[in-house]
């Protein structure tokens, strides 16, 4: 043994190691290494190191890539065929979330990239167009900008005339809501726009034109869009004021223009409006009228048959509704049908004239003649009896 190596026998027992530090080699004992944990730490140390330094550096490529590359998109020109609708209050932003979501761009970014560099994306119309899937963001924004691209909505045409009854069938019939939809729409008056002295009644309110389906629109904000467009002929017919220079009340007008539209067209609609008010404010015995407007197609409202009716029966004539007009004086409570644009104005700008009697001699045409008083009223039905006997229209 060397003199200058030391036992562990002489050290101070507090200085010496133990045994398990220590292994035994040629020549002597020495202090023992680590072992397998030492070398287990070290690895670990490396491994993290690796790790991090590989996370940095695939982080920092990425990092140049996107400055250099720009986001993910495809090539184009696409494949197949995608209906996409832009809605009401879309951002640039959603768009591109939805293209993604269709599949028709690769990433949102690069729908968004290639708006901010195009000045027509701040115009893109609502409505629907026809794409393709993995399209080229730029290509997909160049179908959108152009308003000619557009496919255009469902429609549902309202004719003039209707009944409430047959809109909402009519709505039914050209919507994905059934009947059951709407009847419950209905009873939400006060969702619908509808002015106070409509008391709550959709009738005649509901306004005859072609009305776009956009998606999302539900039965309530349809029927709110057909009493705003019927709000549009009221105020352009100044219906309001003109009532108040009538002398009669809003809702007596709306009631007088269904009564126009059920029985005359074009021309005749100012005349026919002046016959309803002759008879309603004119003296009571003046024809024979008695305040009475004896317009059958009241009566067939009332009795719940179908419109159209020219011929009513002696005991449906008889038959006391409140929408007989041949038996109570006055108007019938409600209106009768949803009167047009002519209708409304005609109700509320009559034409000039003392007639209390109306015929339409040649229903093919139309040719209504107007009398003043019963026996001109006679002269005409004669005529239009002789038109019967020879037309198979009656």
């Amino acid at each position: 043994m060397s003199e200058h190596e030391t036992r562990p026998e002489d050290l101070e027992p507090d200085q010496a190691q133990p045994e398990d530090d220590y292994e035994y080699v040629p020549g002597g004992r020495r202090r023992k290494g680590r072992g397998l944990k030492g070398c287990l730490a070290v690895l670990i140390a490396l491994v993290v190191l690796v790790g991090g330094f590989w996370f940095a550096l695939t982080r920092g490529v990425d990092w140049v890539s996107d400055q250099f590359t720009g986001p993910d998109d495809y090539p184009g020109p696409g494949t197949g065929s995608v209906e996409f609708t832009v809605n009401e209050g879309d951002t640039v932003a959603q768009m591109g979330r939805n293209l993604k979501e269709q599949g028709v761009t690769k990433s949102v970014q690069a729908f968004i990239d290639a708006a901010a560099g195009e000045p027509d994306s701040s115009g893109i119309q609502v409505g629907a167009y026809e794409l393709q899937k993995e399209m080229k963001a730029s290509d997909a924004l160049e179908v959108l900008i152009d308003p000619a691209n557009l496919i255009g909505f469902p429609t549902v045409t309202i004719p003039e005339g209707l009944r409430l009854t047959e809109i909402v069938s009519t709505l039914a019939e050209n919507t994905d809501f059934p009947k059951a939809a709407w009847d419950r729409a209905l009873q939400q008056p006060d969702k619908l726009g509808l002015p106070d002295y409509a008391e709550g009644n959709a009738e005649g309110y509901l306004f005859p034109a072609t009305y776009e389906i956009k998606p999302g629109m539900k039965p309530v904000a349809i029927l709110k869009t057909m009493v705003a467009r019927w709000r549009e002929a009221a105020d352009a017919a100044q219906l309001e004021a003109k009532a108040e220079e009538l002398g009669h009340t809003p809702a007596e007008l709306m009631i007088i223009a269904s009564l126009v539209e059920a029985e005359g067209r074009g021309e005749d609609m100012p005349k026919i409006a002046r016959v309803i008010y002759n008879r309603l404010d004119g003296p009571g015995d003046k024809g024979g009228t008695n305040g009475t407007l004896g317009i059958d197609a009241a009566i067939a409202y009332g009795l719940g048959l179908s419109p159209g009716s020219t011929e009513l029966t002696p005991e449906q004539l008889a038959e006391d509704t409140p929408y007989n007009t041949r038996i109570n004086a006055g108007l019938p409570p409600t209106p009768i049908e949803a009167p047009g644009d002519d209708a409304i104005a005609a109700a509320a700008n009559p034409a000039d004239g003392g007639w209390y009697y109306y015929v339409t001699v040649d229903l093919s045409t139309g040719e209504t003649k107007f009398y003043e008083d019963y026996d001109g009223f006679l002269e005409g039905r004669d005529e239009y009896k002789a038109y019967c006997e020879t037309s198979d229209r009656c």
